[in-house]
């Protein structure tokens, strides 16, 4: 997709459809691909329309539900729009130029990461729209809950982030294998997650969180 940009002429302004209609059969199944029509000077009026949505399904977000075809002032979640997107959007738009780069940011409370290209028309007129492409990262929910854990937990919950199995946590902490598993299981209850994967998934998410990753 970005080589056919490049072989593109402010002179004569391509249409998006001439830029992505190549690589469609192309694209995996974690990326997506959007349109953004410019309309006008305000951002919040331009408008997104998915070109191809992502294959890729999630329980914590459904992410071609949100980004269905609407002005970007309507998104569901205006701070990850004013934040993570628009910005980006007005500088490749003011300077024709494409970016490439991984975007870590919050959308409705989730920590999310993703790859993603830029490519806005070229044109001696102004931009008329911008390709957005984009490729899944992480999508990591955090706890329901913010209790604090006492030592014990901390420690288990470190070595499984680590790589550590439920039996070789127990090992390492002087535990029983059987006692590990009982606080697991509390874990998992207090927090909400359905297995231990998920479980330290969502502490990943919470240190992802504290760290202020944008």
């Amino acid at each position: 997709m970005l080589d056919a940009w490049i072989l593109t002429s402010p002179d004569r302004p391509s249409r998006a459809e001439d830029i992505y209609r190549p690589v469609l059969d192309l694209l995996t199944i974690k990326m997506r691909l959007t349109l953004i029509e410019v309309r006008g000077p305000d951002p919040l009026d331009w408008y997104m329309r998915a070109v191809r949505h992502s294959g890729f399904a999630s329980r914590i977000l459904d992410i071609n539900g949100l980004f269905s075809d609407c002005r970007l002032g309507d998104f569901k979640d205006r701070a990850y729009m004013e934040q993570s997107v628009i910005p980006r959007l007005v500088e490749v738009v003011a300077r024709q130029q494409p970016v490439s780069e991984l975007v870590k940011t919050r959308l409705l409370g989730v920590s999310l990461g993703y790859d993603r290209l830029l490519l806005p028309q070229k044109n001696t007129d102004g931009s008329q729209w911008v390709l957005s492409s984009s490729y899944a990262q992480f999508m990591l929910g955090q706890p329901d809950t913010r209790e604090t854990m006492d030592t014990a937990d901390e420690a288990i919950v470190q070595l499984l982030i680590e790589g550590s199995t439920a039996k070789e946590a127990a090992i390492l902490l002087g535990l029983s294998h059987r006692t590990v598993e009982h606080r697991l299981d509390k874990m998992k209850q207090r927090y909400g997650a359905r297995n231990t994967v998920h479980l330290v998934a969502m502490f990943i998410a919470s240190h992802i969180d504290r760290s202020a990753l944008r």
